[in-house]
């Protein structure tokens, strides 16, 4: 990993720009509405900075990117999904925050990506006229905990998160609104863990401060697409985004393990 050259408190090594301007990017998209996305950025900020590192220095963007979506989506979202999956995600939260020093990051990007392309792989082989489900609510506890875990140590909770929700085929508008609700609480609660573990510092907060006006242009840009898509459109690229997410992050384990 190259040095990082630092000027007025900044990172200033084109290399990082490199990867941080297309990870806020779809951070952006992401927080907008098109969930699977976001998943993208940790990973690929991942190759300049260490993934805590790297998810700690986009969470300030993730949260100023909520407000807007948030107030955006705020009449839109399923409150027996946030009542179940919340709970879950606090309990992976606390998981991380504990064994964050043990588990290894590579062992987290295959096991989400396991998850999500045998997720895929039973949608695929459902018949396409099944109609819509609801998973219970230990299901929704463990999809919850796995989304927590995951959006804790590499920012990428998509993907258990979605293993609940898709299922249910919420209207299109409604599944936007609860994933902005549920990440906006996942995103607030990671506040404390980072601080005491030591992963804000001056050095990246003014980094994710110059990097937010492009976020938020982002952010805008998801949603006028979200809004825009039709349904069926919207849920296939759901599910493309997911396929690629996951292929890439059990290459990308797997690779190092290798």
């Amino acid at each position: 990993m190259r040095e990082r050259e630092v000027l007025s408190g900044i990172i200033t090594d084109p290399l990082f720009y490199a990867f941080v301007i297309p990870a806020a990017i779809f951070l952006g998209l992401a927080k907008g509405g098109l969930a699977g996305v976001g998943s993208a950025a940790t990973p690929l900020l991942s190759l300049y900075l260490p993934p805590l590192e790297a998810a700690a220095l986009l969470l300030p963007i993730l949260m100023c990117q909520d407000v807007i979506s948030v107030y955006v989506y705020r009449h839109e979202w399923s409150a027996r999904n946030l009542k179940v999956l919340i709970p879950g995600a606090l309990i992976g939260m606390g998981t991380g925050w504990l064994f964050v020093a043990w588990v290894s990051d590579d062992a987290i990007r295959v096991l989400i990506g396991v998850i999500s392309l045998a997720f895929l792989a039973s949608l695929w082989l459902r018949p396409q006229s099944s109609a819509p489900s609801v998973p219970g609510v230990t299901r929704g506890i463990v999809c919850g905990a796995l989304a927590g875990f995951a959006s804790f140590t590499t920012q990428g909770g998509a993907p258990p998160y979605q293993i609940y929700v898709l299922p249910q085929q919420l209207p299109k508008m409604l599944y936007v609104g609860t994933t902005t609700l549920f990440f906006a609480s996942v995103n607030a609660m990671k506040v404390v863990p980072y601080f005491m573990l030591g992963q804000f510092s001056a050095k990246n907060l003014a980094t994710s401060a110059v990097l937010l006006p492009l976020a938020v242009l982002a952010n805008f840009g998801g949603i006028w697409l979200v809004r825009n898509l039709p349904s069926a459109v919207f849920f296939r690229i759901t599910y493309a985004l997911l396929f690629i997410i996951g292929c890439t992050l059990l290459w990308q384990g797997l690779g190092h393990w290798l």
